[in-house]
């Protein structure tokens, strides 16, 4: 199960943030997204879990809890949107 974890702690880093879900079960990976041009942390990641018994009990659990002073916002990953059709307005070739 992967599982998107918000409003993270800038000083989050990923063997932090896996260690603290792996009470939950085995995790698979764990990834912080950082900005582009700053590589700086974006406050949000991913950690996807073995099995999605592990995964809901850490949803359950750790959504709304403290994590290194910030207030975690935990659900289920939805799956990325395909690019080409994401609209623009703008006007197709011919």
């Amino acid at each position: 199960m992967n599982i998107y974890v918000g409003n993270l702690s800038f000083n989050t880093d990923e063997q932090s943030l896996g260690d603290h879900f792996s009470q939950f079960g085995d995790v698979q990976s764990v990834r912080i997204v950082t900005d582009r041009e700053t590589g700086r942390p974006r406050g949000f990641g991913f950690v996807e879990m073995a099995t999605a018994e592990a995964g809901q009990k850490a949803i359950d659990t750790l959504n709304g809890q403290d994590f290194m002073g910030r207030e975690l916002n935990i659900n289920e990953a939805k799956p990325r949107e395909a690019m080409g059709n994401r609209g623009g307005g703008g006007r197709g070739r011919y």
